[in-house]
């Protein structure tokens, strides 16, 4: 089917591939689709519900039909487009939603089946009887939905992530996309331009059309190679954004060519977040079919399609080729194909005005009403005033007009308006803030006002930017009127389609309308009509047309359905680049983790850091051991741990006391420069976020900790108060969790290691005091604060520096008979001090529940404030923080086990509290835990009965203070 002379493949490269295990060849510059016709392939797959045949309709990615499975093994994908999908040394595809064979399909008897199968027989068949829904139904559903696919292995392929930042992002490189680049970049502004497909060029690859006395394609290419080779302008091709967002941001999916994705550990695609001040969508028209009898067979294409397959494969759809249509595209494809010697049959014009010159059988006011033939197209049946005839053909190229590509205008609810004059929709000025129209998305479908277009977004966008736009004269080009003739579908009997890939015909759009689905929205849910891959490019202004006729509408009235993102099917990997293997759940290493493993301390997981359970000894056969040990050389002599884990964020700003004020239940605006103050951070429902330090390094910069576990929460919920509630603030915040390496120096000897460590510049710091210090020529932090009730530091130094100095502050401690100190004795050190970690704010509780209640200032507010005085959480009989140790004949807590009266029986009902950690202590020789309790601070001294159902420990425990260990805090503020 290669018609000599014809396309712009390279047929010098041969390139062998397989499709349903039969093989083929194709040439460089081929597309599946393409190479496929070029065999005479025209059966390329089945429908979804009904499994009919269907061959490819459209040639780019708005084709519903030729989907088709690649690969083998891990690298299987299925559903991809055959008419994007290109073609390289070995590909092999297979057809897909058939068995056992794309020629003989057993699920074909569906189609038979099809009067029982209309539009909503879901919702009326698969109701009774009930328990068949589980057992029966379910089951067979699942079995037949879906199309292709994967074939359950781990992937193989590699994904990637990027950004790209630009003045201007242009969406489409056809002629108002590259006129609007051109201008863009002459004026000295930074431009990325984006197409899906391989080369620029758009429409004009696909049509005999001269720009500039020369052929379109090369005009297109010349501007191009033009634009690439300046330094202010990026070309992106097979690159389709996918999605516009707030802020300027577009998602964009990115395709290697088959020979760079097929180099070892090469990316097969990238997921780009483009951010754009200004944006130029240039994306172009989609061309529609017409609604008839049969109108689904191999064989029936857009008109659009018969001429790119011609005029840029090489590839003729039929050796005889009828033409169908309602705009002056029929003529300028039956004129393309007799050009190069094919057979035209018949030229067939639903405008009862038209006229040709063209020497073809003409039927002026006719429409095709039927199609004959079943794997493929062999007739037509065509019906004018005077009667039907019917016209041998094995290929129909139709169009019903175009619609222009409004898709990505709708993403942020924006909404097109009809227009009359070309019977499509086109977009809503400032549907996208920051984004114009230009081109055949908009309307102007000539080449001459799609060039005209091109330039004045151009312009337009460039007065926006500060820029001047320079003089640039518009090429020569066609510029004939759109003359349009609305047609959706062709009255007559048999069932006539919508939608193709989910089987959707006029019958079912009207049924729906009868049975008051009158909504666009829920006729398309009912019906299913644009819920498939293609996500109705081709059927939703038809559908929408024909329901308008159903109620008695206009087109206008009846409305668009809501378009979202992704504009094409975007593979999860593709967004989760990354998210495989470790990049799922990502290993986070501290600056001494290798002295750490050096040391053989076991580690474990803390928020996604690695962080040391305990430093073995020689001798020690049990952890507890290790544990025990390393508690009694902080309490007795000094030790040293890693809180780089603790999130960091700088906050600067002449603003940022009163943001703190404001996230903060206790005030920071007062709180003096060089000292820390502890603060409480609750969550709009009131309930407590989290806990940490405020640090105030200088009038107007503060340095935050929060937990390690709620280190990116508090980080978004103060981009979100800054951003939603107070914009006006003038105020800059930033993590530098990652910048800092921070080292915990706790115990009565920690002095003493400061000041062989620090000298003279070691500084008098009161407690919760704060101020910077000099190890040599290196600047740090050094903070008095402490989590282990002992006189206690934290020393931060910049993250490089943090292996050296954790490694010497070891010698150091162990000169004083101290080391270091892992999680297991940190936790038992901040449980005898009674202090509180996510074990214990996890998300229920309130700063009354955890005896903080006093931290909420009466003299300004916070967030979160109101709905904490709500009746419901300052109540009596809220569960309150209790500390707790074993009276009963067990010695033993558990954390998670339950708390009863003596008494009650141990059930749900009984409940009075629960346990959230535990420790053994070895400062009391006993074991500790903290929990809550019914009116806990009431109850001090009170016996009460702890119960592990799920470990089968039960005792007594005596309910007392949190605070076990100093509670005057002498050791602290020594």
């Amino acid at each position: 089917m290669r018609i000599d002379g014809k396309g712009q493949i390279d047929r010098t490269q041969p390139i062998n591939f397989t499709f349903d295990g039969h093989r083929y060849q194709g040439f460089a510059g081929d597309t599946l689709a393409s190479a496929l016709l070029a065999n005479d392939i025209r059966l390329m797959g089945r429908s979804f519900k009904y499994h009919r045949p269907r061959g490819v309709l459209t040639a780019g990615s708005e084709e519903p039909n030729a989907l088709v499975t690649t690969g083998l093994g891990p690298a299987q994908e299925p559903n991809v487009r055959a008419t994007t999908l290109e073609l390289h040394e070995g590909l092999i595809a297979r057809s897909q939603n058939r068995w056992p064979s794309l020629g003989w399909d057993v699920m074909a008897v569906n189609d038979l089946a099809a009067p029982f199968l209309g539009a909503g027989f879901y919702y009326k068949t698969f109701m009774w009887p009930r328990k068949f829904w589980e057992t029966v139904y379910e089951p067979i559903i699942r079995r037949a939905a879906g199309l292709g696919a994967l074939s359950g292995d781990a992937p193989s392929e590699k994904y990637e992530r990027a950004w790209a930042h630009c003045d201007l992002l242009v969406i489409g490189a056809g002629p108002a996309g590259l006129m609007a680049a051109q201008v863009a970049a002459e004026a000295g502004a930074d431009v990325i331009i984006v197409d899906e497909d391989t080369h620029p060029g758009g429409r004009l690859k696909s049509e005999q059309l001269e720009v500039d006395g020369i052929p379109g394609a090369q005009w297109a290419t010349d501007l191009a190679d033009d634009l690439a080779a300046m330094s202010n302008v990026r070309i992106m091709v097979r690159t389709t954004v996918t999605g516009a967002y707030d802020g300027g941001t577009y998602g964009a999916l990115e395709r290697l060519a088959p020979d760079q994705a097929a180099r070892p550990g090469a990316p097969c695609e990238c997921f780009w977040r483009i951010v754009t001040k200004r944006c130029i969508l240039a994306a172009g028209a989609m061309e529609r079919p017409v609604a008839f009898q049969n109108n689904d067979r191999p064989g029936i294409m857009m008109a659009s399609a018969v001429r790119s397959y011609l005029n840029r494969w090489g590839v003729a759809a039929g050796r005889n080729v009828a033409v169908f249509g309602n705009t002056d595209d029929a003529h300028r494809t039956a004129a393309d194909l007799i050009a190069a010697g094919i057979h035209v049959s018949a030229l067939i014009d639903a405008r009862h005005h038209a006229t040709t010159d063209l020497d073809v059988p003409f039927y002026a006011g006719a429409q095709v009403c039927n199609a004959e033939g079943r794997k493929g197209l062999e007739a037509i049946t065509i019906s004018r005033a005077s009667g039907m005839d019917k016209v041998q053909t094995e290929c129909l190229a139709m169009s019903g007009g175009w619609n222009p590509a409004v898709h990505l205008t709708c993403h942020m609810n924006g909404r097109p308006v009809w227009n009359p004059d070309i019977a499509a929709f086109v977009p809503t000025d400032g549907a996208i803030p920051g984004m114009i129209t230009a081109g055949a998305c908009r309307g102007d479908f000539s080449t001459r006002a799609c060039l005209e277009s091109g330039a004045t977004a151009a312009a337009e966008v460039l007065v926006e930017l500060g820029l001047k736009a320079p003089q640039i004269d518009i090429p020569k080009a066609e510029d004939s009127t759109y003359d349009i003739t609305p047609l959706w579908a062709v009255p007559g009997k048999g069932r006539a389609w919508l939608d193709f890939q989910n089987d959707v015909t006029v019958k079912d759009v009207k049924q729906a309308a009868t049975e008051n689905f009158r909504s666009v929205e829920h006729m398309k849910r009912y019906t299913t009509q644009g819920m498939a891959t293609d996500q109705g490019k081709s059927s939703n202004v038809a559908a929408l047309a024909v329901l308008a006729d159903a109620t008695g509408r206009g087109i206008p009235e009846t409305g668009t359905t809501t378009f979202r993102p992704p504009y094409v099917p975007v593979a999860i990997a593709a967004m989760g680049s990354g998210a495989q293997g470790k990049g799922f759940a990502p290993e986070r290493f501290m600056t001494s983790h290798v002295a750490t493993v050096e040391r053989n301390a076991p580690m474990v997981e803390a928020g996604l850091w690695y962080r040391p359970s305990y430093f073995p000894q020689k001798g020690e056969t049990h952890w507890r051991q290790s544990c025990d040990r390393e508690v009694n050389m902080v309490r007795g002599a000094v030790g040293v741990a890693d809180v780089s884990t603790l999130g960091k964020i700088d906050i600067q700003g002449p603003d940022a006391a009163m943001l703190l004020d404001l996230v903060y239940t206790n005030r920071m605006s007062t709180l003096n420069v060089g000292h820390v103050r502890y603060g409480l951070m609750l969550r709009e429902d009131g309930h407590v976020m989290d806990d940490g330090t405020c640090a105030r390094m200088g009038q107007a910069h503060y340095l935050l900790t929060t937990t390690t576990a709620a280190a990116g929460q508090v980080m978004r919920h103060l981009e979100f108060v800054h951003q939603c509630l107070v914009p006006h603030l003038d105020v800059r915040i930033m993590s530098v969790t990652e910048q800092w390496a921070q080292f915990a120096i706790a115990g009565p000897k920690s002095r003493t290691l400061l000041d062989d460590l620090l000298g003279a510049e070691n500084p008098e710091l009161p407690f919760m005091g704060c101020g910077r210090v000099a190890l040599g020529d290196i600047s740090a932090r050094l903070f008095r604060i402490s989590f282990s009730g002992e006189h206690g530091y934290e020393l931060a130094v910049p993250a490089r520096y943090g292996d050296a100095l954790f490694r010497d502050l070891l010698t150091r401690a162990e000169a004083l008979d101290g080391g270091p100190y892992g999680m297991e004795a940190l936790n038992v050190l901040r449980i005898e001090k009674g202090f509180i970690t996510h074990a214990e704010i996890h998300g229920r509780i309130t700063a009354g529940d955890i005896g903080m209640a006093r931290m909420i200032s009466a003299k300004k507010d916070c967030i979160g404030k109101a709905a904490a005085a709500r009746p419901g959480l300052i109540e009596d009989g809220r569960e309150q923080l209790v500390g707790l140790t074993p009276v009963g004949a067990v010695k033993e807590l558990t954390s998670g086990a339950h708390l009863f009266n003596q008494g009650d029986d141990a059930v749900r009902s009984h409940d009075q509290g629960y346990i959230t950690s535990v420790g053994f202590s070895p400062t009391f020789g006993c074991f500790l835990g903290l929990g809550f309790l019914r009116d806990g601070l009431d109850r001090h001294g009170e016996v009460v009965r702890m119960v592990d159902h799920l470990r089968g420990v039960e005792t007594l425990v005596k309910v007392q203070d949190p605070v076990q260990f100093d509670p005057d805090g002498g050791h602290t503020r020594d």
